[in-house]
């Protein structure tokens, strides 16, 4: 199975090694929780958050 990281910047996860968000390479094996966005624009969390595009997001990333 195929781990998982996520970019210290936006949070994204991935399995390659740049994020494919906002295409930092500053990648952690060390991230905890998963938020799913699906429609950043109706998301009060999502607002709350700054997060503007629809993705897989860690909750924490160390």
């Amino acid at each position: 199975m195929v781990k998982e990281v996520a970019c210290k910047k936006c949070k994204a996860l991935t399995t390659g090694k740049m994020c494919p968000v906002c295409k930092s390479t500053e990648l952690s094996k060390d991230w905890f929780g998963i938020m799913l966005v699906l429609n950043p624009k109706k998301s009060k969390v999502a607002a709350t958050l700054e997060i503007t595009v629809p993705h897989k997001y860690a909750l924490k990333v160390t």
